[in-house]
């Protein structure tokens, strides 16, 4: 006997629809920073993506956005699987960051009387935070992920990085491993969850056809593994280094469900592990006025048509 089919009427469903529309009430949506980084919409039932170069700065963003979240939203609880680094490695980097104090010398624990401000604020401020946070321990699989987020009750979850979580059952190889992660991933944000995940890139070919992880040539398809990562996700976004300057990056978003694809430009301050924002966001008007402006240029020119008055092959 067939399984049962599962539907919904579409009256149904305009109907919730509608009420919701008129409600005034807009989705929950955790802050999880100042200036441009506010356009990051993490919140339950969304899965947001993050992907960018080793040593990119991933895991410095994505765990600044977590404790940020956990400063604005008392309520919030949330949990971090990190493959790479233990606990004691991802505080230090953000004791560096609350407290101004560079990485190096509190990694190395050559603080001095000099700095006793500095870190009594930054520990403080972790402090606070700490009753609502919890780290995974290995093994890294979402069965024991999960177990653990129940038990603690978090409702955000962050999962750096993908290709080193395993899903449940016997996979053929790691593709897909990852294309069946992330479709529990997208169940557990369908039950209400909030999820920032982090994953490897692939390399590409760059303008020489070489392969490297040229900025330029990022996109959806540099997902290590899985089209299904930028499938199942809500908002896609990729960690691009400036050529020129060390320090300077664009968060690039390539997908965003829920509005317009909005690049954040950032400075990441490696040496406290640090990202800030370098000057607002262009807002969704601006971006079509661009656009716009790109268009009638565009239409302009010889290239744009043939002699003939046709469109160019």
């Amino acid at each position: 006997m067939s399984e049962q089919a599962k539907y919904i009427i579409c009256t149904d469903a305009l109907a919730d629809w509608r009420d919701a529309i008129y409600s005034g009430v807009a989705p929950t949506l955790y802050p999880v920073g100042t200036g441009a980084l506010e356009r990051i919409e993490i919140g339950p039932g969304r899965v947001v993506l993050i992907g960018g170069l080793p040593g990119g700065g991933k895991t410095a963003l994505t765990t600044q956005l977590i404790i940020d979240a956990l400063r604005a939203e008392p309520k919030l609880r949330a949990l971090v699987a990190n493959v790479e680094m233990t606990p004691s490695v991802l505080l230090d980097r953000q004791l560096a960051r609350l407290s101004g104090v560079p990485l190096d010398l509190i990694a190395r624990r050559q603080l001095d009387n000099s700095h006793a401000d500095q870190i009594d604020r930054g520990i403080g401020t972790l402090e606070a935070i700490a009753e609502r946070l919890v780290f995974v321990e290995s093994p890294y699989t979402l069965e024991n992920i999960v177990s653990a987020a129940d038990e603690f009750n978090a409702n955000l979850l962050v999962l750096d990085y993908l290709q080193r979580i395993k899903p449940p059952g016997a996979h053929a190889d790691k593709r897909g491993g990852v294309d069946a992660l992330m479709d529990y991933l997208r169940q557990f944000a369908d039950a209400g969850r909030a999820l920032l995940c982090v994953s490897a890139l692939s390399r590409s070919k760059d303008s020489r056809g070489r392969s490297s992880y040229d900025g330029n040539s990022l996109n959806l398809a540099s997902f290590r593994e899985s089209s299904e990562l930028e499938y199942g996700c809500d908002t896609a976004y990729v960690l691009v280094p400036d050529s020129k300057d060390d320090e300077l990056v664009v968060l690039r978003c390539l997908k965003h469900r829920h509005g317009e694809p909005i690049d954040i430009p950032l400075r990441f301050e490696k040496r406290l592990q640090r990202f800030v924002s370098t000057g607002s966001a262009p807002t969704e008007s601006e971006q079509a006025a661009t656009q716009a402006k790109l268009d009638r240029l565009w239409a302009s020119t010889p290239a744009a048509t043939d002699d003939d008055g046709g469109a160019d092959a």
